[in-house]
């Protein structure tokens, strides 16, 4: 029996223990833990029905967006400007994808480091592309949805600034450090 539960690590009980004290700490505090589960539950049941069509509306205009070839058109067109800036042309469909869908990036990202090496200079924008850019649209479509109010254009300008800074500074930082 000994050697089993030798076997596993610290990080193995983490889950199982956190599990164990929210219900002591819930039996400690005398509060109903089965019913306030299923309140959390309900209620995050409401949120997600609240944002639902937004997530459908963003998926559904991110496919059509893809298939109908605006993306490579996109590309086409960008492509001088950043080459000048050096930031390299497989990262111009992931810039354009990262702030409208997570997946999406995702799936570009993965086609990056197929094509190119991970520790090629696409390969490396990509990376810190990926990790220094938001997923704008989506999470303020997810973020304003749930409140029910509607996101002003200062507040959108700002995020896709951000977004456009992170693009640079991804390059900018690679070209700095790997060149």
């Amino acid at each position: 029996m000994g050697e089993i539960i030798s076997n596993y690590k610290f990080s193995d009980y983490i889950i199982p223990l956190i599990i164990a004290f929210i219900l002591f700490y819930g039996h400690i505090k005398k509060v109903n833990i089965i019913d306030s589960f299923i309140k959390g539950a309900i209620d995050n049941l409401k949120t997600a029905v609240q944002i639902f069509p937004s997530i459908l509306l963003l998926m559904v205009s991110i496919g059509m967006f893809s298939a109908s070839g605006g993306i490579d058109l996109i590309t086409k067109l960008l492509s001088p400007v950043t080459t000048f800036l050096g930031f390299p042309k497989e990262c111009i469909p992931l810039a354009i994808i990262r702030p409208l869908s997570g997946s999406g990036a995702m799936s570009m990202f993965d086609a990056i480091l197929s094509d190119n090496s991970p520790d090629s200079y696409a390969g490396r924008v990509a990376s810190v592309l990926m990790g220094s850019t938001e997923t704008t649209f989506y999470t303020l479509s997810i973020y304003y949805a749930a409140c029910k109010v509607k996101p002003t254009k200062r507040i959108i300008l700002y995020c896709l600034f951000a977004d456009l800074v992170g693009f640079i500074m991804s390059s900018l930082v690679v070209g700095i450090i790997y060149h």
